[in-house]
């Protein structure tokens, strides 16, 4: 079957509207700072995107309201590379970064929740393009296209191919009979914990546009910060445990809030989850073992420090947010080697953090540990079970192939990256932050450096691989594949 063009052009159409409609908060930042020349920046950009949005929604009308799984793909794909072009036009248009590669970069960075960035001397920027950058923590944490999906009723048909192919995670379970309801639940979750985290910061002593943008890099876990030195700028104990404890909470499964406070035992389902008890494991281990090793090494003054940074950053790493506490550059050998874990890790799936998902991880574990059963015992059946449940072949096959996909890709970004003569450890950390949404890596792209002093091929390579990443690769790269162009037969 042909791809349903008409509805793929409409549903970009539909995508530009809602990216045009939330740059009116910025605008209002720019307004609220006395920002005449932003403002005037952001007011061109809304009514030039709302317009063409406008007409290619309104002025087309598919003959087919059916969308094929290659036409979700599609959808979801292109969506991603056009918002992240129109949130650049702020950038580009202000002054801010002139350069479209750069803008480019900055904004995929943001909408992927990656949090890398080209820029040197952040707080020079005006508030209303530091609010914008930072917002599109927010926006993309849960989903441009999901966000179209449970407010644009006509997108209903076709919505649970559209949802499911930008999902962060294996599934995206349906918590409610409808798709578009399931996705207006989800985000109530999202902006109960956004008040909460903000509630928390003001009270904690940060002005109320510190709270927010903060809040919209941990809560997105994007890790944005409107400071050169991020986090660390507070250098405050209580704001680094608020931002710490609202990074792990949105990291974790966004259903399991659903059953907990819908179904009966209340906040004990979270406990009964397999992956929430492993991730939890993987948050409590990490943390114990950086902690000693910094205390040990006399890194930090008493085991106190120790504990505060190191759970800082495990939580921003784990989480995939990026956020900065403390130069984790200079940490010993053996707690980067940790981090350098995390990284891969990420957080649960159908949460705001990205990497390989603490699902698929532990999926792998238990595989590897049923093929050590069989050797011992050839004739004893097992299955891989979740939560009490078998997993199907298919399941675990297709978990299987992500991670393959994964390494493969990690390890050709990192040769690509090698060809311009950066070093490994540079360019392996630059493509594992870039795939997983995490931000800052190691060496020259380490929490106190940026992406800046790449070629801008390189930096537009390291934009699709965050594309890739937050799309779970292959929605993404099947784009670039022969198949996924040739006519079914």
């Amino acid at each position: 079957m042909n791809l349903n063009f008409k509805l793929f052009f409409r549903s970009l159409g539909a995508l530009m509207m809602v990216m045009g409609g939330v740059m009116i908060f910025p605008l209002i930042v720019s307004i609220l700072y006395n920002e005449l020349e932003t403002a005037i920046t952001f007011i061109v950009t809304i009514v030039s995107t709302l317009l063409i949005g406008l007409v290619i929604y309104f002025g087309i009308t598919p003959t087919r309201t059916r969308l094929t799984a290659r036409d979700g793909f599609l959808i979801v794909s292109v969506g991603w590379i056009l918002a992240s072009v129109v949130g650049a036009i702020p950038f580009i248009a202000s002054g801010a970064i002139p350069n479209f590669f750069d803008a480019f970069f900055e904004t995929s960075s943001g909408l992927t929740t990656t949090g890398a960035t080209i820029l040197k001397e952040i707080e020079s920027l005006p508030k209303g393009i530091l609010f914008w950058r930072s917002f599109t923590n927010w926006i993309g944490g849960m989903g441009i296209l999901v966000f179209a999906v449970a407010f644009l009723p006509s997108l209903g048909i076709g919505a649970n191919l559209i949802a499911a192919s930008e999902a962060p995670g294996p599934t995206l379970d349906k918590i409610t009979p409808k798709i578009s309801d399931t996705a207006k639940r989800l985000y109530q979750i999202y902006l109960i914990l956004t008040f909460l985290e903000v509630i928390c910061l003001l009270l904690a002593g940060t002005n109320l546009y510190d709270a927010l943008t903060h809040t919209f890099g941990s809560v997105g876990t994007g890790g944005f910060s409107n400071y050169n030195d991020s986090v660390a700028h507070f250098n405050s104990p209580l704001i680094d445990g608020i931002i710490t404890t609202f990074m792990l909470l949105s990291a974790i499964n966004f259903n399991l809030y659903f059953y907990a406070f819908k179904n009966k035992g209340g906040i004990k389902n979270l406990f009964a989850d397999s992956e929430f008890k492993f991730y939890l494991w993987i948050v409590a281990m990490a943390i114990l073992f950086i902690t000693l090793n910094l205390f040990v090494t006399g890194i930090y003054k008493g085991i106190g420090e120790s504990l505060r940074f190191s759970s800082f950053q495990v939580a921003s790493i784990l989480t995939t947010t990026g956020f900065m506490s403390a130069d984790y550059d200079v940490w010993p050998t053996f707690s980067k080697m940790v981090l350098l874990i995390l990284f891969c890790v990420g957080g649960c799936s159908s949460s705001t953090g990205g990497g390989i998902k603490v699902i698929r991880i532990l999926v792998m574990l238990k595989l590897i540990g049923r093929g050590i059963a069989v050797r011992l015992h050839p004739n004893v059946i097992i299955s891989v079970k979740i939560n009490e449940k078998k997993l199907s072949i298919d399941t675990v096959s297709s978990i299987a192939n992500f991670i393959f996909l994964y390494i493969a890709t990690v390890l050709v970004g990192t040769i690509l990256i090698c060809l311009e003569g950066i070093d490994i450890v540079t360019s392996f950390s630059a493509v594992l932050t870039c795939i997983g949404n995490v931000g800052p890596g190691f060496n020259l792209v380490g929490p106190v450096n940026n992406f800046g002093f790449f070629s801008s091929p390189v930096k537009f390579l390291l934009s699709l691989f965050m594309l890739a990443g937050r799309l779970e690769l292959f929605t993404f790269l099947m784009l670039f594949t022969r198949k996924f162009w040739l006519y079914d037969k």
